[in-house]
């Protein structure tokens, strides 16, 4: 008789496409994502948080990876035959809110939100199916006023988080431009609006990747499509040489002014009143932010933004990272797009029947992060708690009285709470904690009322190659009465050298 198989068990591991955070990370995200939030609460927008799960109808069909399953959305159905989503940005639910709730909203309506969004996307090295956004918009402007607002607070959330001028810059352009241009290279008819709207569709998703493809896989394209490295096949617009030549001239329309950009983007829209009215914008914008002193080394007018999504109906913006890292080849390469955003006068529009202007922009915060990593400028690692040992077990209420002392004081620490029998897995425990300090009492120093307490970050410091001569004025350990250690170990945290990667004790 064959014996029965074993269940078999699952992997330990996540889907491909997601990943898992863990201590530091998840602090240093929050402490970004409060920063990015004091700017935006400055500027006058108040928080919201919407369901992580749409309707699939509420949602919309406005990603720009439509060969995916679903259209680029993690769908299903419930138990009511109707199709949910896991929400795929921060905009459509919020399109959802100002339709539900117009009647009770201030107009304009200016919120932020923040929180995770799921795209059904083909992933790669840094390219993650979760990951999280932080958004502002103002819903119920019409004015360009809106849009140059947003651009400035996204100037000023990159430099508050850590990101210097010179190292970014937001880029501006306007959806009715390339209107024009394709008005003018005859992918675009005024009086039938749907005429074309597949090809258009795939040259915006074309250019918005020139950054990644180049101008030959752009090119591809535009003509009849492009197959990738792995063998995949991308459909193209279908364009003539001449029509694509068109767009590639709007593509290279940027100059040393922003004067000179709009004089050539003129040029290029011709007669098309829609192209016109999008460089004027373009123009407004500029003086506004000129009168504010976001200069061109904040900020510019570029053709080459156009956003993937095919919501925006006006000025887009792009905020790019300016400095160059490693790649996983070893080879320098600018980091690139960190956020991103533009006006949306239709998006609410689905819900009422009535048009609603809205604008806004949303920050990639992962890749935020990663960029200030690369910079030297976060660590991925943080001082963790003060660690209280355990060298006997009969006195864990003492020991427990300790750990409650330093958090009363605001002071981070814990207790070892695993097997104490080895005293030196605990401080390889601390160690791996990243604890700057380690309390020790045995049964002698109990005796005598003191504690001793281990400075574990000159430890690392001295590890970590930093020379005896430079640290001896500074004791590895002392012992101190046991009603002064909460005193003592304030003093510790507050004269401590930074940790080898660099973070502060707290």
């Amino acid at each position: 008789m064959s014996k029965d198989k074993s269940a078999r068990r699952p992997k330990a591991e996540p889907p491909k496409g997601f990943r898992d955070y863990f201590g530091a990370e998840v602090t240093e995200r929050k402490a970004m994502l409060d920063q990015i939030a004091g700017v935006y609460h400055a500027y006058g927008f108040d928080p919201l948080e919407t369901s992580a799960v749409e309707t699939v109808e509420a949602l919309g069909k406005f990603l720009p990876d439509v060969d995916r399953p679903n259209e680029g959305v993690f769908g299903w159905q419930d138990e009511d035959d109707q199709w949910l989503a896991l929400r795929y940005d921060l905009t459509a639910p919020l399109a959802r809110v100002a339709a539900q709730f117009r009647n009770d909203l201030p107009s304009p309506y200016r919120r932020y939100a923040m929180g995770p969004v799921w795209r059904n996307e083909k992933p790669g090295p840094g390219r993650f199916r979760q990951f999280y956004q932080c958004d502002a918009d103002t819903v119920g402007s019409p004015t360009v006023a809106a849009d140059a607002e947003v651009c400035a607070m996204l100037s000023d959330a990159l430099e508050v988080v850590g990101i210097p001028r010179g190292d970014y810059i937001v880029r501006v352009n306007n959806r009715k431009v390339l209107n024009g241009v394709m008005e003018v290279a005859g992918v675009l008819d005024p009086s039938d609006p749907d005429r074309f709207a597949a090809e258009r569709g795939i040259v915006l998703r074309a250019i918005d990747k020139i950054d990644r493809l180049g101008e030959a896989g752009v090119r591809a394209l535009l003509g009849a499509g492009r197959k990738d490295d792995s063998g995949d096949f991308t459909k193209g617009a279908g364009l003539s040489e001449e029509q694509a030549e068109v767009v590639m001239a709007f593509m290279a329309a940027k100059r040393d002014s922003g004067t000179a950009t709009a004089a050539r983007l003129r040029d290029l829209v011709g007669a098309s009143q829609t192209g016109l009215e999008g460089v004027q914008e373009l123009e407004t914008i500029a003086e506004l932010l000129d009168v504010q002193g976001y200069g061109p080394d904040r900020i510019v007018l570029d053709p080459g933004v156009v956003r993937g999504l095919g919501y925006y109906t006006g000025p887009v913006f792009e905020a790019e990272l300016t400095f160059e890292i490693l790649d996983e080849k070893g080879r320098p390469r600018q980091f690139g797009s960190v956020a991103g955003g533009g006006r949306y006068d239709d998006l609410v529009k689905r819900f009422t029947g009535q048009s609603v202007p809205a604008t806004g922009v949303s920050i990639g915060v992962d890749r935020l992060l990663a960029a200030l990593r690369a910079k030297g400028r976060t660590s991925g690692a943080g001082i963790g708690p003060v660690v209280v040992t355990v060298m006997d077990r009969d006195r864990m209420g003492d020991y427990m009285a300790m750990v409650g002392e330093l958090r009363r004081a605001g002071i981070r620490a814990e207790l070892y709470l695993g097997n104490p029998k080895n005293f030196g897995n605990q401080l390889k425990y601390a160690d791996k904690r990243a604890s700057p300090i380690a309390v020790i009492q045995g049964g002698d120093e109990a005796a005598k009322g003191s504690v001793v307490l281990k400075d574990l970050v000159l430890g690392a410091r001295i590890a970590a190659g930093a020379s005896l001569e430079e640290w001896k004025s500074r004791p590895a350990q002392l012992e101190v009465a046991r009603t002064d250690l909460v005193a003592t170990v304030q003093r510790m945290l507050a004269s401590a050298p930074e940790a080898p990667d660099g973070s502060a004790p707290c």
